[in-house]
């Protein structure tokens, strides 16, 4: 498992009873998560004193209660790079703090690179890996359907004082956008991607992880430099397992570049009882 283990703005204090309670900066929340099928120890005093309390509701969705004022918009920090804050209506607060463990290794790839590296970013929500690669000198292309979160995005990066660097926002269905980089010509070193379980796109194409994954790598696959860096793929999808991933990038990267492929699962420290918390999934290749 592949842990972001150095935070000091965040963390996970305890889990239990399908919740965990966290600390983001100075707010302390506590949000319902489906990997934590074990029961609580003990619903101490620390459960109870938090700002926010996500509730799921048996019909879907959920809502927040909130036992204490908090900023509309709060900061915290990972190293250098800082990110913007908000509850939001989905129990999120716009950054998913175990995709620190990947910003640190491509910060590392792009900064031993010694070359210009260009870096497409897919289904890229808040700009977490946008402004780490940046912060690496990348210059980056960040693409997402969903205006909002390119906003978002623009906001972090301006925060962590990279507002002058070579980024790009593209607010577009990130299938067509690669279609017509195809059609382009455009080239990039890396792509990163976090691609949805499901999505529908703007004439009503059906995107189902399981059946478009592996098309969709292919098609990225025709905008890779002649010296690709990277792809990083990530993955929240339940019932699908990192070895899957490895496979996928096995047969399209590895096939036609060699290099070196990674898989596993991606997690957060437990303060209270040193497990691990399971979030997601990863597959990488690197030359």
């Amino acid at each position: 498992m592949y842990i972001a283990s150095d935070w000091k703005d965040y963390e996970v204090i305890d889990t239990g009873g399908g919740e965990k309670l966290e600390r983001w900066g100075d707010i302390m929340l506590r949000r319902p998560d489906p990997q934590i099928i074990w029961p609580l120890a003990s619903e101490s005093a620390k459960w109870r004193d938090v700002h926010g309390h996500y509730h799921r509701s048996s019909a879907g969705g959920g809502q927040w209660e909130m036992k204490k004022s908090i900023p509309d918009d709060w900061k915290i920090s990972y190293g250098k790079l800082k990110f913007h804050l908000r509850p939001t209506n989905f129990k999120h607060t716009g950054l998913f703090p175990e995709q620190a463990a990947n910003w640190r290794w491509m910060m590392d790839k792009i900064a031993a690179a010694n070359r210009p590296i260009s870096v497409l970013n897919l289904f890229a929500y808040t700009g977490g890996a946008t402004v780490a690669a940046a912060s690496a000198g990348a210059s980056v292309v960040h693409v997402d359907a969903a205006k909002g979160m390119v906003q978002w995005a623009k906001e972090n990066v301006a925060l962590s004082g990279l507002a002058d660097k070579p980024v790009r926002y593209i607010t577009d269905d990130v299938f067509k956008f690669v279609q017509r980089e195809q059609r382009r010509g455009s080239k990039y070193d890396a792509i990163i991607m976090d691609p949805p379980s499901y999505g529908r796109g703007p004439g009503g194409e059906m995107w189902k992880l399981e059946a478009s994954l592996y098309p969709f790598l292919e098609s990225c696959m025709e905008i890779m430099s002649d010296r690709p860096l990277f792809m990083l793929i990530n993955s929240y999808t339940t019932g699908i397992s990192p070895t899957v991933l490895r496979n996928m990038l096995s047969m399209t990267m590895g096939k036609r570049y060699g290099g070196k492929l990674t898989s596993g699962e991606i997690g957060l420290p437990i303060t209270a009882s040193g497990m691990n918390l399971p979030c997601g999934i990863l597959g990488r290749w690197e030359a």
